[in-house]
């Protein structure tokens, strides 16, 4: 599988593979630069070409792109148990710790010193996704109608309530219209090159698409036959099943969603927990779509009959994890040999650039819904006509949490500090303002 001029061996793909899975903080950027350094730059396993051709394509899928490209790495390389070694091994390291944070989190929230600590958390995480918000818009937002797409989502989102799936999937199939007929307004561009005239690969997508769907659902089924419908196990794995699906734009562009429905819809956590499983995501290795782990831990940890609450919670972060990350692996083994005629899908790259776009919007919208949350004590529902808002009583304001969302402000667009030390400062910070 391997068409590079430096052959890897599986034993050499493995540790190369478990040092990416440990080291790979930062989002996706981070991730996706240790990747290429490792893999293009330093063992010319994979050319340049490939590796830009491949981004670009786990661009098209839903999930996180890294983790995706890590797969089809592997499997670039040693066929599908090479992209299965890959994919796991970026994902295992941050699973385990996530896991192990979640369960902490569980035990400790009630006391007084891990409530200050995780003020502070909450404050710096809503810097992080401010400065996530523009550092996306400032890359996605190139032609005057992406603008309009991203202001239209936010619209969408923040002041009618619009579902999250519609909006998004609505976004993908409006880009994949104009593509066809105006892609200048997306900033589509075609690769040059000429047609491929090689016989499709739809046996083994199809084959891939088959074995991956009985995968993914085998987990949902038990719970199903074992427990029943109304069990928090079977709302856990079908609510992230439905969510794999449509997690375009990285954890940034559902986690409002997900918020939203945890806390509102099932019940699942208390209003600014999500900011909490966020900061605890932030500091771990791996996809930052990790923090569906945390949410499935409490939910199950906080309704865990018949189980004890911490078998209920690893039940409930391990089917979270199953059902988030089996569908990834089945895009790329289903679509990676498809990988070079996508270069020219015109309709694909304009659902995907007007996706990208609207998900500015999406991530907008968490901007306001985390500030809402974290800044202030109590929320207000707001509805006319066909506006639905939850507004912030302003008698309930945070003092505290203003002052150190400020701090975080500044250490990360004025000093430049990378996400860790940020959240250590600030974690220090609602200490510190606990005690006086």
């Amino acid at each position: 599988m391997n068409s590079s001029s430096t052959p890897a061996s599986f034993d050499e793909l493995l540790r190369v593979s478990a040092r990416i899975g440990c080291l790979s903080f930062g989002g996706p950027a981070g991730q996706i630069a240790l990747m290429h350094r490792e893999i293009v730059e330093e063992r010319q396993w994979v050319s340049e070409d490939q590796f830009l051709h491949a981004l670009n394509f786990c661009h098209l899928l839903p999930g996180p792109e890294a983790q995706q490209l890590a797969t089809w790495i592997g499997w670039k390389l040693h066929g599908m148990r090479g992209g299965l070694a890959m994919g796991l091994l970026f994902v295992i390291p941050g699973a385990v710790v996530i896991l192990a944070l979640s369960m902490l989190y569980a035990l400790a929230a009630d006391l007084g010193w891990f409530a200050a600590l995780f003020t502070g958390i909450k404050a710096a995480v809503l810097a992080i996704v401010v400065q996530a918000l523009l550092r996306i818009a400032g890359r996605a937002l190139q032609t005057r109608f992406k603008q309009v797409l991203a202001m239209t989502a936010f619209l969408a989102l923040a002041v009618f309530s619009l579902p999250f799936p519609l909006v998004v999937l609505g976004a993908g199939a409006l880009g994949m219209i104009v593509a066809s007929r105006r892609p200048d307004l997306l900033g589509v561009k075609l690769s040059s090159a000429p047609p491929l005239t090689s016989p499709r690969p739809w046996g083994g997508t199809l084959r891939s698409i088959a074995v991956g769907l009985v995968i993914w659902g085998l987990p949902l089924a038990a719970v199903f036959t074992l427990l029943g419908p109304d069990h928090v196990l079977w709302q856990i794995g079908l609510f992230f099943s439905k969510l794999a699906v449509v997690t375009f734009g990285g954890a940034y562009a559902v986690l409002s969603y997900m918020a939203q429905q945890a806390v509102d819809g099932f019940g699942w956590l208390r209003p600014g927990e999500m900011a909490d499983g966020l900061g605890l995501a932030e500091t771990t290795p791996g996809p930052l779509i990790m923090v569906t782990q945390f949410v499935g831990y409490l939910a199950a940890f906080r309704a865990p009959e018949p189980f004890t609450p911490i078998v209920a919670g690893v039940l409930g972060a391990a089917l979270t994890t199953w059902v988030t990350f089996v569908p990834c692996f089945m895009w790329i083994f289903a679509l990676a040999p498809w990988i070079e005629r996508m270069e020219n899908a015109r309709a694909l790259k304009g659902g995907l650039a007007a996706i990208t776009a609207a998900v500015v919007g999406v991530i907008a919208n968490l901007t306001l819904w985390f500030a809402i949350h974290v800044l202030f004590r109590a929320t207000a529902p707001w509805a006319i006509g066909p506006v639905d808002m939850a507004m912030p009583v302003l008698s309930s304001f945070d003092w505290r949490v203003g002052v150190i969302a400020a701090l975080a402000g500044v250490l990360i667009f004025r000093m430049k500090l990378g996400i860790m030390p940020v959240l250590g400062i600030c974690g220090l910070a609602g200490l510190m303002f606990s005690l006086v």
